[in-house]
């Protein structure tokens, strides 16, 4: 029984690593992925205006693209523009779809799930703006469990526990968690960004909008605010196809759906209903340990 459990272990992670891919470092799914692609994102060329939303995945990446996307196009507000906002905000490093992104017109958002250190040096200037939106790693790490139970980019094991310790190995799209938010934090002063907690905008969204407004220099009026802010909350979105990546999902080749939806839940807190007490109490000496002195503020539960 102890070697079959063996050789079922080493199996998933063999699986596991055939799904990922490591450039530079860095963790991705090989879904989308082409290196070549990558190797150009040094050399694009970075525009003032444009607009750079980094997340590490399941921390409100689709969320805060339909924020901006609501910011900045008034036929997204109106929906008299018909565009998901996959394709409004596109993913830097990975090619869905054929665009070239040099060629897109201003102002241009990205998302990113990259590291400060392989996005392109044009951003160091620092006229364009980084938007870092953050969240509480136990809820990343239950969201991102259910999230590849519905949608196999890689190859996960089947419990929590499994799931935990690739999670905190960093053996997973977007690496180790603790690295990619140090990272970035750390090094700042080389960026002009703005750090947004996922659980300030969900306490009061209004507010989080009208300070990303500030910081993106927009300024909207108080109907275009009201719009943004009833088109962003979580129960409007998941009714909204061109917001909650269904129809990506659905259209999507290559990669097996199972049943479920993008956005499932959006709460704080949901980690309580998922960890055992033995694993909270883990995570919490680790993230004791990495986090150490780390100033930005982190909110687990309402």
């Amino acid at each position: 029984m102890k070697d079959s459990l063996l050789r079922d272990r080493y199996r998933i992670m063999e699986d596991l690593e055939a799904d990922l891919f490591t450039f530079k470092g860095f963790t991705l799914a090989r879904v989308a992925i082409k290196t070549d692609h990558l190797e150009k994102l040094d050399d694009l060329e970075i525009r003032d205006d444009d607009v750079f939303i980094v997340t590490y995945p399941k921390s409100g990446t689709v969320w805060s693209k339909q924020i901006l996307s609501l910011i900045y196009f008034e036929e997204h507000r109106t929906r008299t523009a018909h565009l998901d906002t996959i394709y409004r905000v596109p993913f830097l490093e990975y090619c869905i779809g054929k665009e070239d992104l040099g060629e897109r017109p201003s102002p241009r958002l990205f998302n990113t799930h990259l590291p400060y250190y392989l996005v392109p040096r044009g951003l160091k200037d620092k006229k364009a703006k980084v938007v870092y939106l953050y969240r509480n790693p136990k809820d990343v790490l239950c969201s991102y469990f259910h999230f590849i139970k519905m949608y196999a980019v890689f190859k996960a094991g089947d419990t929590m526990e499994e799931f935990m310790k690739q999670f905190l190995e960093g053996k997973v799209q977007g690496g180790l968690w603790f690295d990619h938010i140090r990272g970035w934090y750390e090094h700042r002063s080389h960026f002009n960004i703005q750090f947004m907690a996922y659980e300030e905008m969900k306490k009061d969204l209004r507010s989080s909008v009208l300070k990303l407004c500030k910081f993106l220099g927009k300024d909207l009026s108080g109907e275009a605010v009201d719009d943004v802010v009833r088109q962003a909350t979580f129960e409007s979105m998941k009714d909204d196809p061109l917001a909650n990546y269904e129809n990506v999902l659905n259209t999507r080749v290559g990669v097996t759906r199972r049943e479920g939806h993008f956005l499932r839940k959006g709460t704080i807190g949901d980690w309580k209903n998922h960890m055992t007490v033995e694993q909270n109490e883990r995570f919490d000496k680790i993230f004791q340990n990495q986090m150490k002195d780390f100033p930005l503020p982190f909110i687990w539960d309402i």
